[in-house]
This record gives structure tokens, sequence and C-alpha cells, in this order.
């Protein structure tokens, strides 16, 4: 599993700030765990997360490698509100049977199961990476990266980004692009014979089609030009075919 931080937010501002940051709605932590993203102006990923109520205090589970870049920016926006950033000392706990007491299900799909934030490290056995595969879900670093438009790997569909919560730090970009535009490019699951490195480029006759991703056995996760992932592709000595759904 992915190491992650836990950080806690508290102080009497910080669900107001949070609405006005975050891709989903705040509120919606009041009956369970939200995933959501923290954008540029501009539209693009900066961080994603999971937001859950502790009490009065907010707690986001961050990719490690996010973590501290996602502190900096909340800093940065907080200005003079109430809100306090500090980790947390919790981990994460995964797990796909019963869902426990201390538990949330996992927003993004039911394949997932269910996400606890506990005092003591947790062991964990599970293929994560096939399950994410299997139902096309991004990873933090590998199909999320700055360049990422978040319509593009599919947060509408994995229930983190909300069209009637109002404004937030790209939210003009993210409706646009929802109402405005028809998607050209964006995550997909394709089938892959031979060989094939996370990062390796996709090609038709030659042509950029997209990059390979996350990689699950003979299925693997890639971000494509909808236009030219046609028939076979290459991904340096692999063959690459997406069954467009």
């Amino acid at each position: 599993m992915t190491s992650r931080r836990i950080l806690r937010l508290s102080g009497s501002d910080t669900r107001t700030f949070l609405q006005g940051m975050i891709s989903n709605d705040i509120d919606k932590i009041n009956a369970g765990l939200v995933y959501a993203a923290l954008l540029t102006p501009q539209g693009k990923y900066i961080a994603d997360f999971f937001v859950s109520a502790d009490g009065a205090d907010v707690l986001l589970d961050t990719d490690s490698a996010q973590t501290d870049a996602l502190i900096a920016r909340l800093n940065m926006y907080k200005l003079r509100a109430d809100v306090q950033i500090d980790e947390a000392d919790l981990h994460v706990h995964r797990g796909l049977a019963d869902v426990p007491v201390d538990g949330f299900l996992d927003p993004r799909h039911d394949a997932l199961g269910w996400r606890a934030y506990r005092a003591t490290p947790a062991t964990d056995d599970v293929d994560w990476t096939a399950i994410e595969v299997a139902h096309v879900i991004p990873t933090s670093g590998i199909e999320l990266t700055s360049d990422t438009f978040i319509l593009e790997v599919g947060f509408e569909r994995l229930n983190g980004v909300d069209f009637r919560k109002g404004c937030y730090v790209g939210q003009e970009v993210t409706a646009r692009m929802k109402h405005k535009t028809e998607l050209r490019k964006g995550l997909a699951q394709v089938q892959v014979t031979g060989a094939a490195e996370t990062g390796t480029p996709i090609e038709v006759d030659g042509k950029p089609a997209g990059t390979l991703l996350s990689r699950s056995g003979d299925l693997a996760l890639a971000y494509l030009r909808y236009d030219r992932a046609r028939g076979p592709m290459q991904a340096g000595n692999a063959q690459v075919v997406w069954h467009d759904k």
C-alpha cells in the first residue's frame, strides 16, 4: 500500500476554508468519507486525499510524497483564517471484508473496501494495484501528476468532484471541461502483451497515442489520445489494445 500521512485540521474556520479549496463538498463528511482534490487556479492537479470528520476536527488522508507540498499550499491560502494544520499520529488501515465500527467505505468504488484511521501501524497483503487497474482507479504520482485534469482521469465517476457546491480553486476550468468540452484524452484500461515499463510512450504508426501507466498482469492503465487509440498500438516492444467501452 502506498505510504500515507494523516493531517489534522482544526480551528473554527476549517470547514469554510476547505469548502473554498477542494473539489468536493466538505459537508459530505457528515455522512462518511469524502474523496477530493486540490487544484491549481488553472484546474490542474496538486494533490488528492480523503477527508473525514474527527469530532470538530477534519482529517486529510494523503499520499506521503505530496503531503509537504499540500501543507505548503494550504498554508499559503489560509492567510488569517482560524485553521491549524498538524500531523496526526494515525495510520491508514484498509480491508475488503465487513466494514469495522471505526471504518469508512471508500467512496471511489465498492471494490476498494474500507479505510480506517488508527494509532497502530497496519499490515496489508491485498494487491491494491490489481484492483485499481481492474476498475480504472488512478494513483497519486503515476496516473495523477501535475499535468492532470481531474475529469480526464475519472474524478466524476470516482465521486471526487461536486458540480453544485460553488466556487473552489480550479472550479472554473473543471466546470468548463464538464459542460463545454468533449474530452479527447483520458485514462483507460488497456490490454498489454509483452514487457513494457510504467511511463513507456504508446504509439500508433510512429505517432504518439498516450503513455502506459500502472500494470497488473496483462491489464494496465494508460493515458490515451482517444482519436489515435484505435487498433493495435505499441509501447516499446509490447502491443497495447484499448477495448473502447
